[in-house]
């Protein structure tokens, strides 16, 4: 594993509930913070209404980098849920991880899923599962 991910357990909490109030569909959304520490989810909606693809469409994603810079967050992370598989880097998750300082937490919304929110950092040598810490906050 790499160096961990860390977050606070409302950040953790919000990622989680906001995947299981859109259970048929891939949600997405940005994870911001300070100090390395996620603190803050900004959800978006899935332009392409998928259960098994997320876009965040291009206005959107530039109003959620102008509310960071905004309120001085940087940007930590990306999430998304699978709604159906494992909650790991799907091929085109990978093809399509443009940030590579960014944590790609992806969370399953399933109750019987055993470790729910995951984390990677995916760059050009590769994904490597992060540890995810709980900070406080």
């Amino acid at each position: 594993m790499t160096l961990p991910v860390r977050v606070t357990r409302g950040a953790l909490e919000a990622v989680l509930a906001h995947a299981r109030r859109e259970p048929g569909m891939e949600c997405c959304g940005l994870l911001a913070g300070r100090a390395g520490v996620i603190t803050t989810v900004l959800p978006a909606k899935n332009a392409l209404g998928s259960a098994t693809a997320f876009e965040i469409a291009p206005a959107e994603l530039f109003a959620l980098f102008r509310h960071m810079r905004a309120h001085g967050l940087d940007h930590l992370g990306i999430y998304h849920s699978h709604p159906a598989g494992d909650n790991a880097p799907s091929p085109r998750d990978i093809e399509r991880a443009y940030y590579p300082d960014a944590a790609y937490v992806i969370v399953s919304p399933r109750e019987d899923s055993p470790r729910p929110v995951r984390a990677f950092s995916i760059r050009e040598e590769g994904v490597a599962e992060m540890a995810i810490e709980t900070a406080p906050g």
